[in-house]
């Protein structure tokens, strides 16, 4: 399950702000009126699964076809980092 931490970083991630746990009405918008609503971050803890997951499906696609554009396998480019 998301965090609050992860939800506001997925529906706010240009936004400065300081939470104290997990409540909505522990978010400090560091002096701004709020980015979202309180119903809008309660939503997002279910959006948060599936939008996490089209992320690591995007980075894998990008890492693989990176991959392929050099010509190397994954252990090579580790090798490469290493």
């Amino acid at each position: 399950m998301a965090r609050g931490g992860e939800v506001l970083s997925m529906l706010c991630p240009n936004v400065e702000y300081v939470l104290r746990g997990s409540e909505y009405e522990n978010i400090d918008w560091c002096g701004k009126e709020p980015a979202i609503t309180k119903s809008q971050y309660e939503a997002g803890f279910a959006q948060y699964d599936a939008w996490k997951a089209e992320q690591d499906t995007a980075k894998t696609e990008a890492k693989a076809e990176l991959l392929e554009r050099l010509g190397i396998t994954a252990d090579e480019a580790k090798l490469l980092l290493a």
